[in-house]
């Protein structure tokens, strides 16, 4: 099963996370098929917090791929951003 999570990357209490499509047999540090984006959760002001590639989301997505409860918030937070700046 192809699932789409966060793998940690970053130093020590600095923690920065990819999100990837990867099988969910998988661990979690280990290949991954696509890297869809990145979360910073401790980004600065001129930093980017988030950055995701919608379109290749959906398509694994549609593929059958399952996002973990975590990449689902983060999808739902950038598409309101998303939305809020369109506007």
């Amino acid at each position: 099963m192809v699932t789409i999570r966060l793998t940690r990357r970053g130093a020590k209490n600095s923690p920065f996370y990819h999100v990837v499509v990867t099988d969910s047999r998988k661990r979690q540090g280990g290949l991954s098929l696509e890297n869809v984006g990145f979360f910073n959760p401790v980004a600065r002001k001129s930093e980017p917090r988030l950055r995701l590639d919608l379109s290749r989301i959906e398509y694994w997505v549609g593929q059958g791929a399952k996002p973990s409860d975590r990449v689902k918030t983060l999808v739902k937070d950038y598409r309101k951003q998303a939305t809020q700046a369109a506007a």
